[in-house]
């Protein structure tokens, strides 16, 4: 290959320096530990929004970055958050409705066309059919397996990966999968996540909430859930409650609506009986998501609830510093 025609190809190619590479894992875990942040990559519903994506959360916790649930439009924000995929480390789903789990593909893939064969496997958690859908997607006979069949076959794709860094031949993506239940718990570098029953769309769906534990702080995602002692029972004495306010309270259509879909006040008795110290609302419908009702919604809640109310926003970012709220910062869009 002539100098001008690999330079031609490395343009193509251009990526961001990786973070770590797959024999450099223990470096990794020598860096220097950082305060727990999240970011709210999506706090909207499957309703379309031009201002909301669906559920994602990007949280950094020592040297891993993960995210929990990667819904329609989280992927973007994600790369609007400054982070890329190739940085992603682990990725927890609490269910699989499409909006919480429709970017899973491009997060693996586009993890693993920019990874080039350099960085470690995603490391996958979820229920069941978490496995399956995997397969489904990624596998030989898969939806994308024409496309991942030209991609590590077809010449001219693996002049880019050649260009990007990688060793032929070039591996198929493969995240590897766990799948959780209630009472899993799953143990990282310096964080800890157990797992939880989540009251939402039983029996089509397994739901499940999650709980993370680092030195810096602790973090509870309700995922999509009503009122639920188990979710209570997960949360007990966090530092954030992450929660599905969907609709306002009072409106519901049935009690079974009710019963599998956060609303305010229900989330403020959570909040309470949890003893959380900061409640972040998401998963919020347009409806709600409007001047003085969504006043009057905060106002309602700390009627009942003590502790810090945030009303989430796409790009928000919160950090927990030595159990403690640290900042709340927005980023322009």
């Amino acid at each position: 290959m002539d100098v001008k025609r690999r330079d031609f190809i490395a343009a193509l190619a251009a990526a961001p320096a990786l973070p770590v590479a797959v024999g450099d894992e223990h470096a990794a875990t020598q860096q220097v530990s950082k305060p727990l942040t999240i970011t709210l990559l999506g706090t909207g519903t499957p309703a379309p929004s031009l201002t909301r994506q669906s559920s994602g959360y990007l949280i950094e916790a020592g040297s891993d970055v993960i995210v929990w649930d990667h819904g329609p439009g989280a992927h973007q924000r994600l790369i609007e958050s400054g982070r890329r995929s190739i940085d992603v480390t682990h990725a927890f789903f609490t269910h699989l409705h499409y909006d919480h789990c429709m970017d899973y593909g491009r997060l693996v893939l586009q993890r693993w066309d920019q990874g080039a064969g350099r960085i470690a496997d995603l490391q996958v958690y979820g229920p069941t059919p978490l496995s399956r859908i995997t397969e489904q997607l990624f596998g030989a006979d898969g939806i994308y397996g024409p496309d991942i069949a030209a991609r590590t076959q077809h010449r001219s794709s693996l002049d880019v990966f050649e260009a990007r860094g990688g060793t032929l031949p070039r591996r198929r993506p493969a995240p590897r999968v766990t799948e959780i239940h209630a009472g899993s718990v799953i143990e990282g570098t310096g964080w800890t996540v157990t797992v939880a029953h989540a009251q939402h769309a039983q029996p089509y769906l397994e739901c499940l909430a999650l709980r993370l534990d680092t030195k810096e702080g602790s973090l509870c995602y309700s995922g999509d859930s009503g009122l639920s002692d188990s979710v209570v029972a997960l949360a007990k004495g966090c530092d954030m409650l992450i929660v599905m306010n969907h609709f306002f309270s009072g409106t519901e259509p049935s009690t079974a609506y009710r019963a599998a879909t956060g609303n305010h006040r229900d989330n403020a008795t959570m909040a309470k009986r949890a003893g959380v110290k900061v409640l972040v609302l998401t998963h919020l419908l347009d409806q709600i998501d409007q001047p003085t009702i969504r006043e009057q919604i905060v106002h309602e809640i700390q009627q009942e609830f003590e502790g810090k109310v945030v009303w989430g926003e796409d790009l928000m970012r919160l950090g927990l510093s030595g159990t403690r709220l640290g900042g709340i910062e927005t980023r322009a869009r």
